[in-house]
């Protein structure tokens, strides 16, 4: 059973052996760090598509950032910082002080969420020494009351309130308009910084060939190409929606970490109800956020009966995927593209403060495609589809024959 390889308190663990490629990089950052922390003003960026394993990269830097800080070696010139991982995202967030638990250098403390880290240092005037931003992608670009962020770009706060910074990016992630992210835009908060720019390339998530990492993204750009063939992963469309949870349903109970999950294109209010994702004869509950957990969802037991979001398996590793492609997915025959319709695309958060956007409606095409690549590109083993529109269901099985 692969459960225990796949988990996330496993695979991010900064004890885990690590790549040739990340480990240099590991090295590369702590050196920047150490040749920027007298004078600030500098930033490192991480960039990779998903499963190229920034998060385990940034985690394992963070843990030797630590254990340098506590070392009383004179020549040491991290000796005595005081640095911070922030993670906008709740889930991450827990598995992150999941991890601290078994370290010996990294407490609960060190971790916090962006708006909270700023809003303490504003209200002290202190700066830390070293900032670690994973998931940047997820920052916010606009003041947030309902999360207390007064200010307008969380990226722009960071800075002034570290010496050096470290990010993790991947503009392919951004999932709203209060976090709307371009290379250009990031290229522009960073302007004044002595920057140094490194791109994670090698995929370590999925156990498939380039043929299945191309098919999908040909599909996030709105390409249906053939199924390919590839013996260590499986990729298959179903035409039942109840077919497709099943097999999921056995998965997990043979290698564990599989769901299902869907693109935000069912009712969903965060009232305390359950709602539920209804294709035919499926019915099943979306995912029931519980802050109390320990466990982020992607990992509870009990969520092998909910239909997960984008929300709560971005980061995260599953085994087995079973996605369900919503109302607001369709196939034109004609042009032989996927076509995206933002009007049945359930998330309003994510369209939410749309003022100073030059190109909204392009936006949200581009959120929408951003979702489904987090949810195409969280399965290791293999990625199930079924979708809702009729057409797409039926080029589907036309492209796997």
């Amino acid at each position: 059973m692969d459960v225990q390889n796949n988990q996330a308190l496993q695979k991010l663990s900064p004890y885990r052996a690590l790549s040739v490629e990340q480990e240099e990089l590991c090295k590369t950052v702590i050196q920047f760090c150490q040749d920027h922390i007298m004078h600030g003003n500098a930033v490192f960026v991480i960039k990779g598509d998903a499963g190229t394993g920034k998060s385990i990269v940034i985690n394992k830097i963070f843990n030797e950032i630590q254990e340098l800080s506590s070392q009383k070696n004179k020549t040491n010139p991290l000796l005595g910082t005081k640095n911070y991982l922030l993670v906008n995202h709740p889930e991450m967030m827990k598995l992150y002080r999941n991890i601290s638990e078994n370290s010996i250098y990294v407490k609960k403390k060190d971790f916090e969420r962006p708006t909270t880290f700023i809003n303490a240092m504003h209200k002290t005037g202190q700066v830390a020494d070293i900032v670690l931003v994973d998931e940047a992608h997820l920052l916010l670009t606009k003041s947030d009351k309902y999360n207390r962020f007064s200010q307008d770009n969380h990226l722009e706060e960071i800075l002034k309130c570290a010496k050096v910074v470290v990010i993790v990016f991947d503009d392919k992630q951004v999932l709203k308009f209060k976090s709307h992210w371009t290379e250009s835009q990031l290229a522009s908060v960073l302007a004044q910084k002595q920057v140094k720019t490194y791109h994670l390339k090698n995929q370590f998530r999925m156990q498939a060939g380039p043929d299945i990492c191309r098919w999908i993204e040909k599909f996030c750009q709105k390409s249906v190409l053939p199924f390919p063939k590839d013996p260590k992963f499986e990729l298959r469309s179903f035409g039942d929606a109840q077919e497709m949870y099943e097999l999921v349903r056995h998965k997990n109970a043979q290698f564990g970490l599989s769901r299902m999950v869907a693109t935000y294109d069912y009712p969903y209010r965060l009232d305390g109800k359950e709602h539920f994702v209804t294709e035919g004869r499926f019915h099943l509950k979306w995912d029931i956020a519980k802050p109390e957990a320990r466990l982020p969802w992607a990992e509870r037991a009990d969520t092998i009966d909910e239909v997960g979001s984008v929300y709560t398996v971005q980061g995260f590793d599953l085994n087995y995927v079973g996605l369900l492609l919503g109302p607001s997915v369709r196939y034109n025959a004609q042009t032989n593209t996927l076509v995206l319709d933002p009007a049945r695309y359930e998330d309003g958060a994510a369209f939410a403060g749309r003022n100073g956007l030059a190109h909204p409606e392009q936006t949200m095409e581009r959120i929408m495609l951003n979702a489904m690549n987090v949810l195409m590109t969280r399965a290791v083993k293999g990625l199930y589809l079924y979708a809702h529109d009729p057409a797409l269901r039926a080029h589907l099985e036309r492209m796997q024959a």
